[in-house]
């Protein structure tokens, strides 16, 4: 979510899912099943509550954060109801109050906010290593809309702490992404993007889906309704500074938020809100000697 997109881009074939397909199929358990097989719930939102999100697990983002997005993040956009989380983008006029005349910066050259939205974290509340990782939600996929599902590594900055894609959304695609620190110093991206039409379109935006991570000390696959959309070794993960680090062998915390415009959401200006991201839950597994 973190989109620098000046740094690498490894657009994973099929070639490459079926020299993995063996250590997949392993770790490919309906995430439908009531029991997840071989692994234990340590962690849950259900989001049965009315109001703002528990706030023993979740945080708020505020202001305008990353990638030349067009909202001011707060947390009134976002809350329980009816068993579900709403993260809701409207389109709201209002002077931004970190403008600066004459200012080239892209936070403080816009003299007004045109639209909110909320993005919440588990930072400095839950974080995990490794596990199975479990997000059911419906994403509105109209122009200039970004909804995602993402984590990131507690320590060292980005791109070296690493993030991980479960669930972006943006400009007709669906996106499965992971990113650590190539050797120029920017972000080197593990990628696969489905066209949303070959998925249904609106009628399948219109439903409900699962979202999966399995992430262990082998490697990480990102699944969406139980299909394999990326699979990436360890191996490959390691930071490419000659620290030796590998990001994604250190606890994440999660981020659920929906952003709007900037570099990759694209024009919102025709698209009429207010507009929801909604998760029925967001659930944790881990195997009997996970560390969380």
């Amino acid at each position: 979510m973190i989109k620098h997109r000046t740094g690498i881009i490894l657009i994973v074939s099929c070639l490459q899912l079926v020299a993995g397909a063996v250590w997949a199929q392993k770790r490919s358990v309906s995430s439908g099943q009531k029991v997840q097989k071989g692994y234990k719930l340590v962690w849950a939102d259900e989001f049965n509550r009315a109001g703002a999100p528990d706030s023993a697990n979740w945080n708020y983002e505020t202001g305008l954060e990353r990638n030349e997005e067009l909202q001011w993040y707060q947390k009134e956009n976002a809350w329980c109801e009816n068993g579900k989380l709403v993260i809701e983008a409207r389109r709201e006029l209002r002077p931004n109050p970190l403008y600066k005349a004459g200012s080239t910066g892209w936070r403080t050259k816009r003299d007004s906010i045109h639209y909110t939205s909320s993005c919440i974290k588990t930072r400095n509340k839950q974080s995990w290593l490794y596990g199975r990782f479990i997000m059911r939600g419906k994403i509105d996929i109209r122009d200039g809309l970004w909804p995602a599902w993402w984590t990131l590594g507690a320590h060292r900055p980005w791109p070296a702490n690493g993030e991980i894609d479960i669930m972006e959304y943006y400009r007709h695609k669906l996106l499965a992404n992971i990113a650590h620190k190539g050797a120029d110093g920017k972000a080197r991206w593990f990628s696969t993007i489905s066209d949303i039409d070959s998925l249904g379109g609106a009628r399948w935006a219109a439903q409900f889906h699962i979202w999966r991570m399995d992430w262990d000390e082998e490697g990480i696959a990102l699944y969406a309704d139980d299909q394999l959309l990326l699979q990436t070794p360890m191996d490959s993960l390691v930071n490419q500074d000659g620290s030796g680090e590998n990001p994604f062998k250190q606890p994440h915390y999660m981020l659920l938020d929906f952003a709007i415009g900037g570099q990759q959401g694209g024009d919102p200006s025709k698209t009429t809100f207010p507009a929801r991201f909604e998760v029925d839950y967001v659930r944790v597994y881990q195997k009997s000697n996970g560390v969380r």
